[in-house]
């Protein structure tokens, strides 16, 4: 066995209806991962999620605040629910933040791009969470917007 898990291909996601409801009832967002650097993709998605609409909270323990926003050290600091768990981490640091995801009651955990995780995702389903593995929340939310 290896240290190094491995990222895998998403065994299933919601389809894009479903992923447009999920996106339309969501209000809050903890983005696991958030960077304040603007080149960052995290950054870059980050605030275009605050500029439609949404409430996002950093979560990134060696920050204050990113983006405006107090930035929280872990998912369990945040003092309100979270509808989104947007995680901007290696794959390898996945499972623990899908515990904390299920831990909290949040309604969805959302892998970014390039990041699946099976058994990660089959708890978050089994928790009664919407799973989405390795999408764009910000490519996803677009298309939805230019559907209207």
């Amino acid at each position: 066995m290896t240290d190094h898990i491995s990222c895998e291909m998403p065994d299933s996601n919601p389809l894009s209806d479903e992923i447009e409801k999920l996106l339309t009832s969501a209000k809050t967002i903890a983005i696991v991962g958030l960077s304040d650097k603007p080149e960052r993709d995290s950054n870059k998605v980050g605030k275009y999620l605050k500029e439609h609409g949404f409430t996002i909270f950093p979560v990134n323990p060696t920050k204050d605040c990113i983006l405006g926003e107090k930035s929280y050290k872990a998912l369990a600091d945040i003092p309100e629910h979270i509808d989104i768990v947007d995680i901007f981490r290696k794959i390898d640091v996945v499972p623990a933040v899908v515990d904390k995801a299920i831990e909290i009651k949040a309604g969805a955990v959302w892998m970014q791009n390039g990041l699946a995780h099976h058994v990660s995702a089959e708890k978050a389903r089994k928790a009664g969470m919407h799973v989405v593995q390795s999408k764009c929340i910000m490519v996803e939310h677009k298309k939805m917007v230019r559907g209207k």
